[in-house]
């Protein structure tokens, strides 16, 4: 027979174990189940219906699956992530399937975290909310640097 302390301690330890699988499960569905979203101020033309160019690009420095030096224009915007829906799908286990999104907003460019789990970093800052590029800044997800400059 079974001391009720021992029968207790499985139950209890059971029921940890099911909260973290729980846990575990709507991380990842949260992750991955985003659905995509238009980047916050978008803007095809102007008001005088000119086509307006879009400054910045990205230039890898470090990274899973990337080249260093390679570029990739940021246009009216784009996502980066693990996930192959991305503009920039980048190999890094720490990276979410849509980690961050850039995008142009009157000709300046923006960052901001797609809520991951291992956040974003400009310059060894976490990214709290949108923040505003400048030239030469560093963006940091998981291992992946990537430097951003203008057009």
């Amino acid at each position: 027979m079974s001391d009720p302390i021992e029968v207790l301690l499985q139950f209890a330890f059971l029921g940890v174990l099911y909260l973290f699988l729980l846990w575990v499960a709507r991380s990842a569905l949260r992750d991955l189940g985003r659905p995509a979203t238009e980047p916050a101020g978008y803007l095809d033309e102007e008001l005088d219906g000119h086509a307006r160019p879009y400054s910045g690009r990205l230039v890898v420095q470090r990274g899973a699956g990337l080249s260093s030096g390679q570029e990739f224009g940021i246009g009216p915007g784009l996502v980066i992530g693990r996930a192959l829906a991305c503009e920039i799908t980048i190999e890094d286990s720490y990276a979410s399937g849509r980690h961050a999104r850039l995008y142009d907003r009157d000709g300046q460019v923006y960052i901001e975290d797609l809520n991951s789990t291992n956040g974003t970093y400009v310059n060894g800052a976490r990214v709290s909310a949108q923040q505003l590029l400048r030239p030469g800044d560093t963006v940091r997800i998981g291992d992946t640097e990537l430097r951003f400059d203008n057009g």
